[in-house]
């Protein structure tokens, strides 16, 4: 029977008090633990960033690469063994800036992973600099004057870009955000979950104070892509967090003559006869 200590990392977490990171890592622990996945199929990778030190912390399989690049080498280890499941874990910073084209990609060939984004509007690491989602004329340290660049809409993006599974959530709602994930895990395609993740020490606009005064749940028809991309343009008084979109369609894996027949794990390796192998060195 596995349990929520099952993934307990031997590490201990060093984000900052506070940090919405926290309720992420309980939620994906709990997410995994209600689904009863054993910590041995599962793989969380990550990139650059305050929140992609999650592999650290959990006890599954784990990778951590370079900045903005996690979900290559997610998609590569889902396609050598799609028993896994596969999470990967990044920041506004690292997934909306550096890793933007992979994210497009990947949504496009809804590749069976579970994508789960830390949003604080902030590059936290590098202590406070503008991020692809911090808010038009926010102040921060490459941003004195006030950011002038309007922010990115993740769900929008996903949506466009192909997404079959597009969420929100926020780390206020620990429940809710677990409840969330445990429906992106189960989802077969590309899962998008944008969660708003305050960073309590360089963010001081968009607080849990500023969320919970304006996230709300509403009911949405999730096979509605137009419906869900309406919903997704919503921000102001009122910003709808949950499920937009949640569609069954062939993944990238389905599609693959090589990856759809058999695991690449499971093909055996090309075996090159002595003399060849002598040739070709």
């Amino acid at each position: 029977m596995v349990t929520i200590a099952d993934y307990r990392g031997k590490v201990k977490p060093d984000w900052c008090p506070g940090c919405g990171n926290f309720a992420q890592l309980s939620a994906i622990s709990g997410a995994l633990t209600d689904l009863k996945m054993d910590p041995k199929d599962t793989v969380v990778v990550s990139g650059i960033g305050c929140s992609s030190n999650m592999p650290e912390f959990i006890n599954t399989y784990g990778f951590h690469g370079i900045h903005g690049r996690s979900l290559p080498v997610a998609s590569a280890i889902k396609w050598a063994n799609p028993k896994l499941n596969v999470i990967c874990y990044a920041g506004d910073g690292d997934g909306f800036f550096e890793g933007t084209q992979h994210f497009f990609h990947t949504a496009k060939r809804n590749v069976d992973i579970t994508y789960i984004v830390s949003d604080n509007q902030i590059f936290g690491l590098t202590t406070g600099q503008a991020s692809p989602t911090s808010e038009l004329g926010m102040k921060t340290k490459t941003t004195p004057d006030g950011n002038i660049e309007k922010p990115l809409n993740p769900l929008t993006l996903a949506l466009t870009a192909g997404a079959t599974f597009v969420a929100r959530a926020f780390s206020g709602d620990a429940i809710h955000l677990k409840e969330v994930i445990k429906k992106g895990i189960q989802h077969k395609g590309f899962s998008f979950i944008d969660v708003f993740s305050p960073c309590v020490t360089y963010n001081k606009i968009n607080t849990y104070d500023f969320f919970r005064k304006r996230v709300y749940k509403p009911e949405m028809d999730t096979k509605n892509f137009a419906k869900a991309y309406e919903m997704a343009l919503q921000w102001g008084d009122k910003i709808p967090i949950g499920i937009f979109y949640d569609v069954e369609e062939e993944t990238y894996e389905d599609r693959s003559p090589v990856i759809g027949s058999k695991s690449l794990i499971d093909q055996p390796l090309y075996q090159l006869k002595p003399e060849d192998l002598a040739e070709f060195l």
